[in-house]
């Protein structure tokens, strides 16, 4: 087993994922909801956590093998359910209890569609913004934005994509190289981000 390559992606793929508490900031400071400071400290904490798990092993050069890539998966949606439900507990609403926001964010992550927050149509805007993003980053693969971006990093992403992939599918490739087809893929989905697109669920209503 390479802990240091598996310490390095995941480190990596923390410190990416703490930028996206930064978008709810913004919709927060538009609307004056006062839901900002749980986002800039949820994103202070999981930047931290990311970096201080990287910075001591950014000059590893070992590559993820296969187990390995399954271990950084199996570990990555664990730090990232956690990582995310940090806003759901800070929040003053709604003030979620540890265990309900995990269930929320991987809820979100895993595109489950469940929720355990009463009255969403009274919830400040930034965290229905954050709930849509939420979901909208599950649907979309975050492994596969790991395997489009982090290789320009100088760490692999197709054992990641293997271990990610389920069935017999997992060996063929929809374009001759897995970044593209991830690039490819995530260039198709941001029209439909939650930047981008109508607001279904009336956030900005």
């Amino acid at each position: 087993m390479k802990i240091k390559a598996v310490q390095k992606f995941l480190g990596l793929l923390l410190t990416v994922f703490s930028f996206t508490m930064l978008p709810p900031v913004v919709i927060s400071w538009v609307y004056q909801d006062g839901e900002a400071q749980p986002f800039v400290t949820a994103f202070l904490v999981i930047l931290g956590a990311g970096l201080a798990i990287f910075v001591p092993v950014m000059r590893s050069r070992q590559d993820l093998r296969l187990r390995d890539g399954f271990l950084v998966v199996a570990l990555f949606w664990l730090a990232l359910g956690m990582a995310g439900a940090l806003p759901f507990v800070l929040s003053k609403e709604p003030h979620l209890t540890p265990t309900n926001a995990i269930f929320e964010s991987i809820s979100g992550l895993t595109t489950t569609g469940a929720t355990v927050i009463l009255g969403l149509d009274e919830m400040p805007k930034s965290i229905l913004f954050y709930r849509q993003q939420l979901q909208w980053l599950g649907g979309m693969g975050i492994i596969v934005l790991a395997v489009a971006v982090l290789p320009l990093l100088g760490v692999g992403g197709m054992q990641l994509y293997r271990a990610e992939m389920p069935g017999p599918m997992k060996d063929r490739k929809l374009t001759p190289r897995i970044a593209e087809t991830a690039k490819a893929l995530w260039y198709i989905s941001i029209w439909g981000s939650p930047l981008l697109a109508p607001w279904p669920i009336g956030v900005l209503a």
